[in-house]
């Protein structure tokens, strides 16, 4: 069992130590963010675009440096094209529900 401030993965979170992802949670960061970016696409995708970009960020190692895993490299670019048309999408049906157009 955990005590306060302690976790149960053996790291510690506190004294100045920085601790990295290992390998199996920076894969499931990667498909999650993978996921999202994809379905970013289809709905939300002003909220799940920059979580697959959070994601895919965490997953690399919030690096750019060093061996990059697929899944997390997918779901950075495609969060951010994701993000960038919710954008535009957002920008171009304000412009036309005021006259602009």
């Amino acid at each position: 069992m955990a005590g306060f401030g302690q976790g149960t993965r053996g790291y510690p979170r506190s004294r100045g130590r920085t601790w990295r992802r290992t390998g199996p949670d920076r894969a499931t960061l990667g498909i999650i963010g993978s996921i999202c970016a994809v379905a970013g696409f289809f709905a939300l995708g002003i909220v799940l675009g920059p979580v697959a970009i959070f994601c895919g960020w965490q997953s690399m190692g919030r690096t750019w440096s060093g061996d990059r895993d697929v899944p997390a490299l997918v779901a950075l670019v495609l969060g951010a094209i994701d993000t960038l048309l919710a954008l535009i999408a957002l920008v171009g049906m304000a412009a036309w529900s005021n006259g602009l157009l």
